[in-house]
Order: C-alpha cells, then sequence, then structure tokens
C-alpha cells in the first residue's frame, strides 16, 4: 500500500457473510457436531478425573474420613461441577447454532464473524463509509465486497 504524506492508515473490523448453500450448511453442521463430540468426550475425562482424584484421596486417609479430608473431597466435587457447566453451556449453545442452521434457507446471507482490515485515510474522505466494509463468501470464495474499499 503506497502511502502519501497526507494519508493515515488506520484499521477497521469487516464483517464476513456466507450464502447459505447446501455445502456451507453441511460443512457447518459438520463442525457443529464435531464440538459436541468433543465437548462430550471433555465432560467424560473431567468426571473420570474427578473421581480419579476423589478415589486417591480417600485411600490416602484413614476411614472414616476427616474434616480437612472431607472438604478437599467438596472442594474437588465443586471445581469439578463448575467446569462441567461450563462445558454444557457450551454445548447447549452449539446445539442451538446446529437447530439454527437448520432453519436457514438457501441463498440467505448469515454472519460469520469479523476480520480486521488497515485502510488508508486522507482529508475529505467519508470515514463512516470507509468502515462499513463487508465480504461476501459462496463456499468460502469471496463473491462480493460491499462497502469503500
Amino acid at each position: 500500500m503506497d502511502i502519501s504524506n497526507n494519508q493515515l492508515l488506520l484499521k477497521r473490523a469487516i464483517n464476513i457473510k456466507a450464502i447459505v448453500t447446501p455445502r456451507w450448511k453441511e460443512e457447518a453442521q459438520q463442525q457443529l457436531q464435531a464440538q459436541i463430540n468433543q465437548l462430550d468426550s471433555q465432560l467424560q475425562q473431567l468426571e473420570m478425573q474427578g473421581q480419579r482424584a476423589i478415589g486417591e484421596l480417600k485411600k490416602q486417609t484413614i476411614q472414616p474420613p476427616g474434616p480437612e479430608v472431607m472438604q478437599q473431597i467438596e472442594s474437588i466435587q465443586l471445581q469439578i461441577n463448575e467446569q462441567k457447566s461450563k462445558f454444557l453451556d457450551q454445548k447447549n449453545q452449539s446445539l442451538q447454532q446446529l437447530q439454527q442452521i437448520q432453519t436457514f434457507e438457501l441463498e440467505q446471507e448469515v454472519s460469520q464473524g469479523q476480520i480486521e482490515s488497515v485502510f488508508a485515510v486522507a482529508k475529505g474522505d467519508n470515514l463512516i463509509q470507509k468502515m462499513q466494509v463487508e465480504v461476501l463468501l459462496r463456499d468460502g470464495v469471496i463473491e462480493d465486497i460491499r462497502g469503500e474499499i
């Protein structure tokens, strides 16, 4: 980018949109299903690690366990429950997104997020117009660039 002395470089967020196609729907559903499967796996792993840690604590103490050990067990259980809650929230969010994708109509435009871009401005430019740029994708290929580049 050739910049003269009377120009300034700024950053802007560019909205990325995708056109819903059968391929886009399939890929989005596969991606979300993979996330859900990974979260299920992490939940199982967390449960096993927690049970293992509690089991080790119980093995190392006299029976019945004293108040300190019971407090440690409760602390571990609390941490497990907090992490499980986070995983379940993420899973529910992914399930909702999966459901939402199924309701999208073909050729509908949907938001895919944002990326940053650097652009030049000079005296007399309309900054608002230069900030409002979006890229439209069809199956990952740029179909349109909307706004003032």
